[in-house]
């Protein structure tokens, strides 16, 4: 076997990427931390309106620029990339600046405040042939790859239900309801393990402000799934107690997910409703006895690694190999016309809202 010559070794490792961090608040020194640990980035510059808190931040990664707009950024710094991570509102201002000026964009979610607006940023990014890729942060961890790979490879069997609770005594935002703040993160999830990933022709949402904040506190949302299942996803900003957890119903095994329990993040039952030994029409189906079934439980094993590193090393392998990201640019725009979706059906008393765009999805995204 030939060995590969140093020139070769060198062709084959390209030179890392240039980013730039937009945001130095919350989530920005976490995407900073990561860009700085990764081989595949450079950590270039760190952009914040509050420019002393930019340069905090830099200065805690070593020889990083500090700007105090993207203009100043875009201007002054060569960058191959930009990672957003500032309030919803504008992100859409900001991704497209960036897109217009050549770069890639990684945006935390959700994509855009309006569903209009990140159709828009899809659309500019598919144009100039960039990657837009939305910051799905839990779709990277190893719980949920781990249930993704279930339910493709069918261990579960045919999903007859979902139930996802994010309750927590949490910040109460004075912009968005509890909807827009947390439920990104389970619809997320579910685009992200779902095979054709989140399309709910319609869906309904309850919500209560007990608090008289003006936004919902409380909030439950239903949809449907194909082949007659139902999903339900639970959110509360007033829980003392906090709970993370996901429960996917199966025809073969039911698979629960405890992202606060580190010693046992997956259980997988082989408990439940059988329906092997039923007729498959629904006629017969209905007919027919219902008969259950008591396995084993088993907790899958997992790897460690933190979900920002997998999923900055993401970012960089689909610009190097010129495809859509894992958690796309439309997969933030099918998260985005949900949550729209769930707006409307609040003003409407909880009635069903239809979802509009699922029609929406660029080739090679899934």
């Amino acid at each position: 076997m030939a060995i590969p010559s140093e020139e070769s070794e060198l062709m084959a490792s390209p030179a890392p990427l240039r980013v730039a961090v937009i945001g130095a608040g919350y989530w920005g020194p976490n995407l900073a931390r990561n860009f700085k640990a990764a081989p595949d980035w450079e950590l270039a510059a760190i952009v914040d309106m509050d420019r002393a808190r930019a340069a905090k931040l830099a200065a805690a990664h070593g020889d990083v620029a500090v700007c105090g707009s993207v203009r100043e950024l875009l201007d002054t710094v060569d960058v191959d990339a930009v990672a957003i991570a500032t309030p919803a509102h504008t992100h859409h201002g900001i991704a497209l600046t960036a897109l217009r000026a050549g770069k890639h964009v990684l945006v935390e979610k959700p994509l855009a405040d309006a569903r209009a607006k990140g159709l828009e940023m899809v659309a500019e990014a598919e144009t100039r042939g960039l990657v837009l890729m939305a910051d799905h942060t839990y779709c990277y961890t190893p719980a949920v790859l781990k249930i993704r790979e279930l339910i493709a490879d069918g261990s579960l069997g045919e999903i007859l239900f979902i139930d996802s609770v994010r309750i927590n005594l949490g910040l109460v935002q004075p912009d968005v309801d509890v909807f827009w703040d947390l439920a990104p993160h389970d619809l997320s999830i579910l685009d992200f393990i779902l095979p054709g990933g989140l399309r709910p022709a319609e869906v309904s949402a309850h919500g209560a402000d007990p608090l008289g904040t003006g936004n919902a506190c409380v909030g439950h949302l239903t949809f449907a799934l194909s082949g007659g299942g139902m999903a339900h996803v639970h959110v509360n900003w007033l829980s003392p107690t906090k709970i993370r957890q996901l429960v996917v119903g199966g025809s073969r095994r039911t698979l629960v997910w405890d992202d606060l329990n580190p010693q046992q993040r997956l259980s997988v039952y082989d408990r439940g409703v059988s329906l092997d030994a039923q007729s498959r029409s629904a006629a017969e189906r209905k007919a027919s006895a219902i008969s259950y079934r008591l396995g084993d439980t088993w907790s899958p094993a997992l790897p460690e690694h933190e979900a920002l590193g997998q999923m900055v090393a993401e970012f960089a392998s689909s610009i190097w190999q010129q495809r859509p990201a894992r958690t796309s640019g439309a997969a933030g725009l099918r998260v985005l016309s949900v949550l729209e979706a769930v707006s409307s059906s609040l003003g409407a008393a909880g009635r069903p809202a239809a979802v509009t765009g699922n029609e929406f999805q660029l080739e090679g995204t899934r």
